[in-house]
């Protein structure tokens, strides 16, 4: 047999000898002492927490706050417009793939017989002209440089893309944790509201009872302190519910005061917490995004890396102009022009800044790779401490519902035992207390474990 077991067949025990034996006690002590009939003490049965008052405002689901908070929150707004800005980079970086087209017109006024002859090493002469042309230019190979800094850039968007998803992830799981925060306040409010009532029906009795001279004023006084402390409950109940709202509309985007109509979708029995999360690691590392945009920066880093070692191979590029010059100086015998030609760069020596830049690049890809390393370390380690926490809050639920029960029990004896005049006030009052708090636990464990589960959705990519 079990405690449990033995505390209810005791408690049991002590209320049927209460309801048969003390009321002829308590008879025979009235016709010793004749006294003004006993008011009546209907105290208010314990309930087990119900759904707290729907306040006046649209419903608003789970999955309804999701949306909303994807489509207007500022945080995910950002994430893609640097997504959207990271994707230029790209077209930046292969613009040196294609040709360049320039277009001239030109007009010069000369001195006659005169040259250039300083700030350089050539030695030009200038005529008077006015001509307008075109030049083309276009890189031939470099080897391999600009392609690999065209796919780090790649990498690099992609990474962005990745961090656009992961930001909404994060603010997935705040909208969770502020939704079922706004239900736990919700929940305790309409605790607090009924543990008001319950305690001024309380003080209303003992006063009654008091007056008539069948109580005496200190079990009103412990009755009044109990309500004072069920007012401060209630007051707190009500910030904490105003705050829970106000922040769930920050994370929905909203300048706005909303105040909306919660849908509690969540069951009396819900399913158990994951068991193994070992079998959800390799599924986290597949679908988390922020790991995702990690492998994205390292590729990007390797690749910027071989194309820092490619600054020492030569570049061949070509070049091509043509044009006409319909207004000229006699030197100038020809009305048009044209002229193609190629060119061989090869680096020689630069003070060791290619070499530099080449070792620097490297270091930096090594660095990101020890930082995917780490995130994935990171990422084993919460969701083993989110599968436990999601257990625990599991079992909680069924610890807090029997302590409910037993709070409930309890409080139904206590009332019985104190109508008849076998207890005082402070064995009701505490009895009260206690099933005030086993409420508040109640639902405190109800939707903490929905906050454990969103918690390892959001740690396996979900």
């Amino acid at each position: 047999m079990t405690e449990s077991v033995k505390r209810r067949l005791a408690l049991a025990a002590c209320a049927l000898w209460s309801l048969i034996f003390l009321p002829c006690v308590l008879r025979s002590q009235q016709a010793k002492a004749p006294a003004a009939p006993m008011p009546s003490l209907p105290l208010p049965a314990a309930q087990a927490p119900t759904a707290p008052a729907a306040p006046l405002g649209p419903k608003l689901t789970l999955a309804d706050a999701e949306r909303m908070a994807i489509e207007h929150n500022p945080n995910i707004s950002v994430a893609r417009l640097i997504a959207s800005a990271q994707a230029q980079v790209t077209r930046e970086v292969r613009s040196a793939e294609l040709p360049t087209l320039q277009g001239d017109l030109t007009a010069v006024g000369a001195h006659d017989n005169s040259r250039i002859t300083a700030g350089a090493l050539n030695n030009p002469s200038i005529y008077d002209r006015a001509a307008g042309g075109l030049t083309v230019s276009q890189l031939i190979t470099d080897f391999g440089r600009t392609h690999n800094l065209v796919r780090s850039a790649q990498s690099n968007a992609q990474a962005q893309l990745e961090n656009q998803r992961a930001t909404e992830l994060d603010i997935t799981l705040t909208v969770d944790q502020a939704f079922y925060q706004v239900l736990t306040s919700q929940a305790v409010l309409k605790v607090a509201e009924e543990t008001v009532n319950q305690r001024q029906a309380t003080v209303d009795q003992v006063g009654a009872l008091a007056k008539a001279k069948l109580r005496s004023d200190l079990d009103l006084s412990f009755a009044d302190v109990q309500l004072s402390q069920a007012k401060l409950l209630l007051l707190d109940a009500q910030n904490d519910a105003a705050n829970a709202m106000a922040s769930l509309n920050t994370v929905l985007g909203s300048e706005r005061d909303e105040q909306y109509t919660l849908v509690d979708e969540t069951t009396a029995s819900p399913d158990p917490a994951p068991q193994d999360a070992q079998a959800l690691l390799q599924a986290a590392f597949a679908a988390r995004p922020d790991l995702a945009a990690l492998n994205s920066s390292y590729a990007a880093a390797r690749q910027f890396s071989t194309a820092e070692r490619d600054l020492w191979m030569p570049t061949v590029s070509a070049l091509a102009a043509v044009g006409g010059t319909p207004v000229r100086a006699d030197q100038i015998q020809s009305s048009w022009y044209g002229a193609a030609g190629a060119n061989i760069s090869i680096p020689i020596f630069n003070g060791f800044l290619y070499s530099a830049e080449a070792k620097e690049a490297k270091l930096r890809a090594n660095a990101a790779g020890e930082q995917v390393r780490n995130l994935r370390d990171v990422i084993a380690r919460d969701l083993r401490t989110a599968v436990l926490n999601a257990q625990n809050a599991f079992q909680r639920i069924g610890v807090t519902q029997e302590m409910l029960n037993e709070s409930n029990m309890a409080l139904d004896l206590s009332e019985a035992r104190y109508k008849i005049g076998l207890s005082g006030i402070v064995e009701l009052t505490q009895a009260q207390l206690a099933q005030t708090q086993a409420e508040i636990a109640y639902a405190n464990a109800r939707y903490a474990y929905q906050t454990a589960l969103a918690v390892v959705r959001f740690q396996t990519g979900q």
